[in-house]
């Protein structure tokens, strides 16, 4: 590449987007750029905030493979057999009728009009917050971002299907297959404590609450190293060093468009953004961001350091990475 337009590339970089920690572009699953900002490197491990729900996404993907999970269709409640079902208004949805398939497409509706913040990181069980939470007036199929609260119950079900934590399931059949390493469970006693997990740069490992369930909407740390083998594998169907980690048919379900974030117009799948017919992306707060592109054979991985008020980087990898690298 150029080494102009590299200097180019990384000056808009410091100028537009100076959160960036690192970011690699890779081509037919050869490296054509790999480069790392604000004294971060290689091995720096970044809370990748909302790209863990695609993480979430492929290891119900495995799970479904397995056969510890049936399918998509399968009602949550048949997970939680002894949580206890509230007394509902006639017409409104109750937490027997929703499925795995709303909390991945973001449409099971929820009681309360924005997530309460306070009160789910104030309790020490995140699925039961969130299950006290499902159902309400509205009907499962609508689009709502729940960044929280909706995910942390695909947690839940990971471990009641697999008899594994999160992480020791992820670790076992998807991060160790990719040469991954998440060393450990992390716990927030404080609100010191999680700002200051936000914006570390040295701490390998994923998020969990007191009843170590791990978080599934944000929380685990990679190296940006570790989002483009992600995005790789999703690029070649499934497949690392000629062994299925995850089904091709299952990447081709859950990246495409299952529904519509009507007020953005933005398109969604199994707990991944879909960009175009050919492109589909996880991302997650700051600019985090796996990209892929299977016309173009291109895999962009942005790992990008806490800042408040950060837009996406889909203008900056359509408008410039994409354009180069393509």
């Amino acid at each position: 590449m150029n080494q102009e337009k590299i200097a180019a590339l990384e000056e808009i970089i410091h100028s537009r987007y100076s959160n960036t920690a690192g970011m690699i572009v890779l081509k037919n699953g050869e490296t054509q750029y790999e480069g790392y900002f604000n004294g971060c490197t290689a091995a720096s491990c970044i809370n990748i905030f909302s790209v863990t729900k695609s993480i979430i996404s492929i290891l119900i993907g495995i799970a479904i493979e397995r056969g510890a999970v049936q399918s998509v269709n399968q009602k949550v409640l048949d997970f939680f057999p002894d949580f206890p079902v509230e007394n509902y208004n006639e017409g409104e949805t109750t937490i027997r009728d929703i499925t795995i398939r709303d909390l991945m497409t973001m449409t099971a509706p929820y009681k309360h009009q924005e997530e309460p913040y306070l009160e789910y990181f104030t309790r020490d069980d995140w699925v039961s917050t969130a299950l006290e939470l499902l159902g309400g007036p509205e009907k499962s199929g609508k689009f709502r971002y729940t960044p929280f609260i909706g995910p942390d119950i695909l947690s839940g079900i990971l471990v009641k299907a697999t008899g594994q934590s999160v992480l020791d399931f992820a670790a076992e059949h998807l991060f160790a297959p990719l040469g991954i390493t998440v060393k450990g469970n992390v716990t927030l006693e404080n609100e010191e404590a999680h700002y200051a997990f936000m914006n570390a740069r040295d701490v390998s490992g994923w998020v969990m609450d007191s009843k170590g369930i791990h978080a599934a909407g944000w929380g685990l740390t990679l190296t940006a190293r570790d989002m483009a083998k992600i995005g790789q594998l999703y690029l070649d169907d499934g497949k690392w060093d000629g062994k299925q980690i995850v089904s091709a048919q299952w990447i081709a379900e859950s990246t495409r468009e299952h529904s519509r974030w009507e007020e953005l117009n933005l398109p969604y799948g199994y707990l991944w953004w879909i960009a175009d017919d050919n492109a589909f992306a996880a991302m997650g707060d700051s600019g985090n961001t796996i990209y892929v592109n299977r016309e173009k054979e291109l895999v962009i991985a942005i790992a990008s350091l806490f800042k408040e008020n950060t837009g996406d980087r889909m203008d900056f990898i359509k408008e410039c990475v994409e354009t180069m690298f393509a």
